[in-house]
C-alpha cells in the first residue's frame, strides 16, 4: 500500500511512523526543510532553541510511546518533576509523591497562600467533577464556569486561570470550559500519579521527536520529500502522483489551499515566547514559573542562566516591541538584566478553543483521505498529545492492520 502523508508536524510524523511500521511504503512531504511544525529546534543567533516554549506532562503517553519506538528515550530527554505551580504573591502548589488522587488532595490543602474554607470549596467541587465522569451539562466559557461554581478566589488567579491559558492557550473568558474539563481529567483528576508529572526538556524540541522519526523513517525505507509544498489533494492523487491513501496533516489554516470542501472555521491565538539569557549562575527554585501580571506568562528555567518566557493568547502586549517585551520580562522573572534576548512570534500559533468549537473529523468524503491534526482530535485542546493520537488514528483508518489489540 503505498500512502502519502502530507505535513510533517508531529501528527504527520506519527501517521509515518505507524504506517512505515506495518509495511506500509510511506512518502512524507513537507513544506519545509525541518520536521516538527510548531514544536521544532530553529537556529537563533547562532543557538540552538524551539520555535516556542512547550512543556509536557507524564499524561502524554502516546507521545511518549512513539518517541521510544523512534529510539529517543524519555528518561534522558526529559527532566520528570512532580507539578508544583508557583506564583505572584507566595502562591505555591506543590503534588507530592502520593498515590493519585492523594497527591492532588494533599497537594490543594498545603497550597501557600490560600484560607482553608476557600480549599475546603474547591475540594468539594473537584469530586463533584471527577463523579461527573468531567462531563458538564452543557459547554460554556471557563470564566463563566468558575463562576457558577463559586470559583473566585485566589485559586482561580493563580491556578485555574493560569493553567487554563497554558493549555489551552486561549484565556478563560474564550476558553471552552469542556476542553478544560478534558486536561483536568487526564493530569489533576487522573488515577495515575505520573500523569500530573511535568516533563522538561533536557535538548532542543527537534531531538526528542522530530529528527529521531527522520531518522527512523529513513532506516525503514519512508521517503522523505523535505521543502515540497502539496499543491493539489485529488481522488487520492497528491499532485498528480496516485497513492492507495493520502493522510493530510497540515496546519487548520493550510487546510482549505487541499481541501476547501472541510476547511475549518477556526479562530486563532498567538504564542509570543521571550527567551532570556542572564547571568549563568542564576536560576529559580523550581524551574516552572507563573509570572502573573498583565501577560499571564510562564517562565521555564532551560538551565544556565536561559529562560523561555510563554505569552499566550491575544492582547496588548502583542503591539509591543521586542525590546519592550523583553524588559517587562525581565522585571517580571526579577533576576537582573538579561545579557541577551529574542523575542518569537507565532502569529497563530494554535486554533482558539472557543466553547462548542465545531471540529473536523478525521475523515473526509473521500474514502481515500483522512485528516490528522491536533484539530481533528476533539477531546483536547491544541496540544501536541492530542496531535500524535490523531495521527496515530488516522494511520489506523489508512492501514486496519495497524489498530493495536
Amino acid at each position: 500500500m503505498r500512502v502519502a502523508v502530507i505535513g510533517a508536524g508531529w501528527a504527520g510524523l506519527a501517521a509515518a511512523v505507524e504506517l512505515t511500521g506495518h509495511g506500509a511504503a510511506v512518502t512524507l512531504f513537507e513544506a519545509g526543510r525541518v520536521a516538527g511544525g510548531r514544536a521544532r529546534s530553529v537556529e537563533i543567533d547562532g543557538r540552538r532553541l524551539d520555535n516556542g516554549q512547550h512543556i509536557l506532562l507524564g499524561a502524554y503517553r502516546e507521545t511518549l510511546a512513539l518517541m521510544r519506538k523512534v529510539g529517543a528515550d524519555p528518561e534522558l530527554l526529559f527532566e520528570r518533576r512532580p507539578l508544583q505551580v508557583v506564583g505572584p504573591g507566595g502562591f505555591r502548589l506543590t503534588l507530592p509523591k502520593l498515590p493519585a488522587p492523594l497527591n492532588v488532595a494533599w497537594g490543594l490543602l498545603g497550597a501557600a497562600a490560600v484560607d482553608l474554607p476557600e480549599k475546603l470549596k474547591t475540594a468539594l467541587w473537584m469530586q463533584g467533577i471527577k463523579w461527573r465522569g468531567f462531563r458538564l451539562t452543557r459547554d460554556e466559557s471557563v470564566a463563566d464556569w468558575l463562576d457558577a461554581a463559586g470559583q473566585t478566589g485566589v485559586l482561580r488567579q493563580q491556578l485555574w486561570e493560569p493553567l487554563c491559558l497554558a493549555a489551552l492557550n486561549t484565556p478563560a473568558e474564550r476558553a471552552s470550559a469542556q476542553l478544560f474539563a478534558n486536561v483536568l481529567r487526564d493530569s489533576l483528576g487522573s488515577s495515575r500519579r505520573t500523569d500530573t508529572d511535568l516533563l522538561l526538556p533536557r535538548v532542543p524540541f527537534g531531538e526528542l521527536l522530530p529528527e529521531p522519526a527522520c531518522r527512523w523513517l529513513a532506516a525503514n525505507g519512508a521517503t522523505l520529500r523535505f521543502g515540497q509544498r502539496v499543491r493539489t489533494v485529488d481522488a487520492g492523487c497528491v499532485d498528480g502522483e496516485v497513492f492507495d491513501a493520502v493522510i493530510v496533516a497540515v496546519a487548520p489554516q493550510h487546510l482549505g489551499a487541499l481541501l476547501p470542501e472541510i476547511a475549518a472555521d477556526f479562530a486563532y491565538e498567538p504564542i509570543i515566547t521571550v527567551y532570556l539569557q542572564v547571568p549563568a549562575k542564576t536560576g529559580l527554585p523550581f524551574p516552572l514559573l507563573h509570572l502573573g501580571g498583565n501577560t499571564g506568562a510562564w517562565a521555564v528555567d532551560r538551565g544556565h542562566g536561559l529562560f523561555g518566557c510563554a505569552i499566550s493568547g491575544h492582547g496588548d502586549w502583542e503591539a509591543l516591541s521586542d525590546d519592550a517585551l523583553a524588559a517587562a520580562m525581565e522585571a517580571a522573572l526579577g533576576l537582573g538584566k538579561a545579557d541577551w534576548h529574542k523575542v518569537v512570534r507565532e502569529k497563530r500559533a494554535t486554533f482558539s478553543c472557543r466553547p462548542q468549537q465545531p471540529r473536523p473529523d478525521h475523515r473526509s468524503a473521500d474514502p481515500r483521505v483522512f485528516l490528522a491534526g491536533d484539530h481533528t482530535w476533539a477531546d483536547y485542546p491544541a496540544t501536541l498529545e492530542g496531535a500524535v493520537r490523531s495521527g496515530l488514528r488516522a494511520a489506523r483508518a489508512v492501514y486496519p492492520a495497524s489498530r493495536p489489540d
